[in-house]
């Protein structure tokens, strides 16, 4: 009997398959170890994405330091203010409104020190400004008597809150006061109703303005002593930056469609990513923006003064968008699936590889005048030399051959075959033809950007190679000009 429960414990069913071979069939697993199997997949998933979590913020932490940095100052910034609250002298001076400076140091503090200067004098200047409405409009009430306090306040809450809040659609207004609007709506509606049960109004509208100044300067200090990060900087090399990824983007892109080699290595694979690099200039328009408008918020720095021409960067960067949209439609046709005769191909590779590379070639000097701040003294010579591609990259496509452009003749009326030799042909060198003109087009839209370049540097005030030699040369008796020899 026991044999029996044994071998009746361990029967295992099997199935029959078609070529007489037997599988044994897996036994179903109970509620109990299914849920347990469910929670164990649960609990490492969500160990997995943790992980995940925690592996890419070291790596954005690993590529920019400056964001560690960045959170450290705020730490930094918030421990200070925090010492109104712990220490008793100090509370005693401010009492419960310490806490606005606390929370002053949480709602301005920025990444650049545009940012956080815009915001710091949106917050003060939107206070003050409330505030010192709200107590006047407490006087006008108290004046005219107790029962007519709710009626006035309730209609100056409403005509002014209504009045700013129409005033963050205005575009000027938008762009540069948006949060000192938010911040004057927010601080007369709580002066203005807090007056109704508060005695002393004056005071705590005083010391409200005092904590919120103290919470502004400790930013300010803070993010633009240690480690600061101007927005006026970034914008600068941002722009640079786009003008070497549409240098490479162009160069690559026309070289790819006469030399396609077919090859898919990683080398190639990195390739492509710096052909893609027009798309960032294309998706950059609101970043550059805001970093301009952050920028006329900071004093002088480094190489750039107050006045420096920060909008003269937008239009600059306008520019080159104009030429990035030429080479996105440059590379849809560049994987066009039509493909062209290899005969018109070479034909034409020398002159537009010849275009392209002269393009790249002003480009790049741009990008060199703008990160020396120096004024070029080529880029007229190698503005010539790409429109002199461009003209010869027109002959060439008034020289094509006639075969490829205009029908054959039929030499029968019964060639069926040969009546669409002509449109076929046509067909074929349309994609090489619309790879020409938009080279020309490009050519043009890069002129563009030389003409804002050079306003530009005429604006910021950008050394020539010619007068910096000057000044390094030392004078001499020999360089001194004939009427300053008689003179001495």
């Amino acid at each position: 009997m026991a044999q029996q429960k044994e071998l009746s414990s361990v029967t295992e069913w099997r199935i029959k398959m078609a070529d007489g071979s037997s599988e044994a069939l897996a036994q179903q697993t109970g509620l109990a170890c299914r849920a347990w199997l469910a929670l164990k997949g649960l609990i490492m998933g969500l160990i997995l994405k943790v992980c995940d979590f925690f592996k890419n913020a070291w790596d954005l932490g690993q590529n920019d330091p400056r964001k560690v940095i960045h959170c450290l100052k705020v730490g930094m910034a918030l421990t200070v203010v925090s010492l109104f609250y712990y220490m008793r002298p100090l509370y005693e001076g401010m009492g419960g409104n310490a806490m606005w400076a606390v929370m002053t140091v949480v709602v301005v503090f920025e990444n650049t020190v545009g940012a956080t200067i815009c915001k710091c004098l949106n917050r003060i200047c939107g206070t003050f400004i409330a505030g010192s409405l709200a107590i006047g409009i407490h006087w006008i009430v108290s004046q005219s008597g107790k029962e007519f306090e709710p009626f006035i306040n309730g209609i100056s809450v409403f005509l002014l809150a209504s009045a700013v809040s129409f005033s963050r659609f205005i575009p000027s207004v938008k762009k540069r006061f948006d949060y000192g609007a938010m911040i004057f709506i927010l601080t007369f509606s709580l002066v203005t109703v807090s007056g109704y049960r508060v005695d002393k109004l004056l005071e705590m509208a005083n010391n409200r303005v005092y904590t919120i100044i103290i919470g502004t300067a400790l930013c300010i200090m803070i993010t633009m002593i240690i480690c600061p990060i101007w927005a006026g900087e970034e914008l600068y090399m941002l722009i640079t930056r786009n003008m070497d990824k549409l240098a490479y983007s162009l160069d690559g892109c026309v070289g790819e469609y006469f030399n396609d080699s077919g090859s898919s290595s990683d080398d190639d694979k990195e390739s492509d990513k710096k052909l893609l690099g027009y798309k960032c200039v294309l998706t950059s328009k609101a970043t550059e923006e805001a970093m301009a408008n952050f920028a006329r918020w900071e004093p002088a720095h480094g190489r750039f003064n107050f006045r420096h021409p920060w909008k003269q960067y937008l239009k600059v960067g306008a520019s080159m968008r104009a030429c990035a949209y030429c080479i996105d439609a440059l590379d849809g046709c560049v994987n066009s699936e039509n493909e062209v005769p290899e005969l018109i191909k070479k034909h034409m590779s020398s002159i537009a590889l010849k275009v392209s590379s002269e393009s790249s070639r002003v480009i790049k000097d741009l990008a060199r005048s703008m990160k020396t701040m120096k004024k070029s003294s080529n880029i007229d010579y190698l503005v010539g030399e790409m429109s002199n591609a461009v003209l010869e990259l027109q002959e060439d496509l008034k020289s094509l051959p006639t075969l490829f452009i205009n029908p054959q003749p039929l030499q029968g009326a019964d060639c069926p075959e040969k009546k669409n030799t002509g449109a076929v042909a046509l067909m074929d060198i349309m994609p090489l033809v619309t790879l020409a003109s938009l080279l020309i087009e490009i050519t043009t839209r890069i002129e563009g950007m030389v003409n804002a370049v050079e306003k530009l540097a005429e604006m910021g005030v950008y050394k020539s190679v010619a007068d910096e030699k000057n000044q390094n040369q030392p004078v001499s008796k020999s360089n001194v000009p004939d009427e300053h020899k008689q003179e001495v």
